[in-house]
């Protein structure tokens, strides 16, 4: 069973999200949070493996829950809102967020989505990858950190180039294309790079290459 937490303000939309899951035999809603200080401890004691995460809420507002929670390996984030890819967004994606979806999202894409968290990969698409490094571009060269330097100077040629070509918003299928290897061996090296760099996901992943300054905004 996939365990689940849902956190928004309105209990409409919790009320219609635990409908929508409930009726999935491998999912249990095992608690529900008004606000992100509530949820946080909704996830001490319910442990959920998925937590759906609005962004704007009163008392603790998403992105702060979501930084909060990144501390656990255990918890898994999706952020849910209306507003597309905005600052908050972009916010939780680099706190920790597995990745983001519209509330408006068709409810298929919902169930699709969690399963894809739970299984230990990150719900970003290449084209939201691509947005994603838009937001990169928008705010300019980002400084080097020394610690983010540190451990991208561990990784191989090979899983350098893995990187750079995630940074740029290729798919895994994508990159055995360019790279001339086939897919398998490109999961492999997606996940010594993820190792190698101590981060959730191919998220912090592509986050950690662009304000390390290795991959720039508009190159290749």
């Amino acid at each position: 069973m996939i365990r689940i937490g849902i956190v928004d303000d309105q209990e409409l939309v919790r009320t219609g999200f635990r409908m929508i899951l409930d009726s999935e035999d491998d999912f249990e809603v095992v608690g529900e949070a008004a606000d992100g200080e509530s949820s946080l401890a909704m996830v001490r004691a319910r442990r959920p493996d998925v937590v759906l995460m609005d962004v704007r809420m009163p008392v603790m507002d998403g992105v702060e829950a979501t930084r909060q929670l990144a501390t656990s390996p255990d918890t898994k984030v999706i952020i849910v809102t209306t507003f597309d890819l905005d600052e908050y967004v972009f916010a939780a994606l680099r706190h920790g967020a597995s990745g983001f979806l519209l509330k408006d999202a068709p409810a298929d894409q919902l169930v699709s989505a969690i399963r894809v968290v739970a299984s230990g990969e990150a719900l970003l698409a290449p084209s939201i990858t691509r947005r994603l490094i838009e937001q990169f571009q928008a705010s300019g060269p980002p400084p080097a950190t020394s610690d983010g330097e540190q451990l991208l100077a561990s990784l191989t040629e090979r899983e350098s180039e893995v990187l750079a070509e995630l940074a740029r918003g290729l798919s895994n299928a994508e990159i055995a294309e360019k790279l001339f290897v086939s897919e398998t061996t490109v999961k492999t090296h997606v996940g010594r790079v993820l190792t190698k760099l101590n981060v959730r996901d191919r998220v912090q992943a592509v986050v950690m290459a662009y304000e390390s300054g290795v991959v720039r905004p508009g190159s290749g």
